[in-house]
C-alpha cells in the first residue's frame, strides 16, 4: 500500500502517455457510421462538454469560488477533459454493448488523463498521497541541543565550519510529532529537514526555519530540501535545520493563523508548541538565525506571526503570500474565527500590528516574492513589503520571473530567498 501512496503522479512520461492514450480512445469514439446524425451529435457533445468548463470557469471568477481566478492552463485541461467526456457518453446512444464498455472506461481514462494533468500544473502533489492528502508516515531522528558541538559564536559558521570528509551530499527529510502540549491543536505530522552538515558525527549549530504551506496543502519538507539541498551543496554543507508545520489541521479548512472555537489554537501551537519543540533542537537561538517562512496560506500566517513574535523570529519568508489571513474568504473567517467582529479581523492584519506600536522591531529583515503571472499576489507581496518596511524593517519584494501561483513560484521564492538570506544567516560571506 506504501508503494502505491508514493507513487510519483507528476513525471511527464505518466502525463505524456495518459494524453497518447486518451487520444487514441478518442479517436474511435469518433468514428461511427450509424447513427446517421452522429457527426452532429459528437460535435455538439465536444463543443457542449468544452463551453460548460469555461462557463465553470468564468461562474469561479466571478464568484471568487477559489480565491483567484482558474490559471488559463487549467481551463484548457478541464475543457479538452470534459469536451472528451461528454463525447464517451454520447458513444451510449444507439450502440452495441462493446462500445457502451469501452465508452465507460473512456471516461475513467479521461477522468484520470485530466485530474493528474491538472494536478502537474500545479506541480505540488508528486505523489498519489500528496493528491488525496494522506500522510505517509517517515521517521527520522530528532537530534537534540545535547549534540551540538559546542556553544553559540557570534563569528559566522562559514569561516568555521570545516566539513569531514564523509559527509553526505545531500540532507535527510522525514516526518516527525511535535506535541500540541499547550494548544491541543490537532496539527497534522510535521516534515523536518537535517542538511548535510548536520548528518555529520559532531554538526554544528545551525540557523533554524519553521515553514508552512498553502492551504489545501501538506506539511511536506520536498520543496525546500530540494533548495536547501542546492545551497549546501556551496557552501559547505551548510543549511538550517528546517520544521515544516501544519498550520490547518485539515486541508480543507483555513484556520486564519488565529486561535478559535471553530478550528481549534493554531496559533499557540505553532508560536508556543512549535517554538518549544524547536528550542530542544541543535539550532542557535538567537531571533537573527531564526525564519519563518510561507507559501500562500502559510505566507500569510509567517507575516502575522513575524509581526507578533520579534522575539523569536528575525526573519520572514512569504511566498506568494495573503498579507491578511483568510482575506480569500472574509465573511466566513470573521464569522467562524472572529465571532463576527470585523474590527477584531482587520487588528489581527499583520499591517495592523505592524502600526500598532505593540512591538519593537529591532533588526527584522522580510522578503515578499510573487510569480510574475500572479498579479494580485505581487500587488500583496509589495504592500507587504511597504507595510514591514515602514514599521523599521530590511524589507524589500520580489517578482519570480516567468511563474504563477503553483510549484514555479513557490521554488523560485525559496531560491531567491535563501540566496539573500544566506549570508545574514552567516552560511556564507556576504
Amino acid at each position: 500500500m506504501s508503494s502505491v501512496l508514493t507513487l510519483r503522479i507528476v513525471d511527464p512520461w505518466l502525463i505524456v502517455s495518459l494524453c497518447v492514450a486518451s487520444a487514441a480512445v478518442v479517436v474511435f469514439l469518433l468514428l461511427r457510421r450509424r447513427p446517421a446524425p452522429w457527426p452532429l451529435w459528437a460535435a455538439a457533445a465536444l463543443f457542449s462538454g468544452g463551453a460548460l468548463t469555461v462557463l465553470f470557469a468564468l461562474v469561479a471568477r466571478a464568484t471568487r469560488m477559489f480565491g483567484m481566478p482558474l490559471p488559463w492552463q487549467v481551463v484548457a485541461w478541464g475543457a479538452v477533459g470534459m469536451a472528451a467526456i461528454a463525447l464517451a457518453i454520447a458513444n451510449f446512444w444507439k450502440s452495441r454493448w462493446g462500445r457502451k464498455a469501452i465508452a465507460a472506461g473512456a471516461i475513467l481514462l479521461f477522468t484520470v488523463t485530466t485530474v493528474l494533468g491538472i494536478n502537474a500544473y500545479y506541480g505540488l502533489n508528486t505523489t498519489v498521497a500528496g493528491l488525496f492528502h494522506i500522510q505517509v508516515h517517515r521517521p527520522i531522528s530528532v537530534p537534540t541541543g545535547s549534540a551540538s558541538s559546542g556553544p553559540e559564536s557570534h563569528t559566522p559558521l562559514y569561516e568555521r565550519w570545516h566539513p569531514p570528509a564523509d559527509m553526505p551530499a545531500t540532507g535527510q527529510q522525514g516526518t516527525i510529532e511535535i506535541p500540541a502540549t499547550q494548544s491541543g491543536f490537532s496539527a497534522r505530522l510535521a516534515g523536518f529537514y537535517k542538511p548535510p552538515a548536520a548528518l555529520t558525527a559532531h554538526p554544528p549549530r545551525l540557523p533554524l526555519v519553521i515553514m508552512m504551506m498553502g492551504q489545501p496543502g501538506d506539511p511536506d519538507p520536498q520543496y525546500i530540501a530540494k533548495i536547501l539541498d542546492a545551497q549546501a551543496q556551496k557552501n559547505n554543507g551548510l543549511a538550517p535545520y528546517v520544521l515544516v508545520v501544519d498550520q490547518l489541521g485539515d486541508p480543507t479548512k483555513d484556520p486564519a493563523c488565529a486561535d478559535s472555537a471553530t478550528y481549534g489554537n493554531v496559533e499557540t501551537y505553532v508560536t508556543k508548541d512549535v517554538v518549544a519543540f524547536a528550542r530542544t533542537l541543535p539550532v542557535q537561538q538567537r531571533p537573527h538565525q531564526w525564519v519563518i517562512a510561507g507559501y500562500s496560506n502559510g505566507g500569510g500566517c509567517a507575516f502575522k506571526y513575524a509581526a507578533e513574535h520579534p522575539e523569536v523570529w528575525g526573519n520572514l519568508l512569504s511566498i506568494s503570500g495573503e498579507i491578511v489571513p483568510g482575506s480569500e474568504h472574509p465573511d466566513e473567517t470573521i464569522a467562524d474565527v472572529y465571532g463576527g467582529s470585523r474590527a477584531a479581523f482587520d487588528a489581527a492584519a499583520p499591517a495592523s500590528i505592524l502600526a500598532s506600536g505593540s512591538f519593537s522591531y529591532t533588526d527584522e529583515w522580510a522578503l515578499f516574492t510573487a510569480g510574475e503571472n500572479d498579479p494580485a499576489y505581487i500587488d500583496q507581496a509589495r504592500h507587504g513589503a511597504a507595510a514591514a518596511f515602514s514599521a523599521g524593517w530590511q524589507a524589500d519584494s520580489y517578482v519570480v520571473p516567468g511563474a504563477g501561483h503553483v510549484v514555479d513560484a513557490l521554488e523560485g521564492g525559496l531560491a531567491e530567498g535563501f540566496a539573500r538570506l544566506y549570508p545574514r544567516l552567516g552560511l556564507s560571506a556576504p
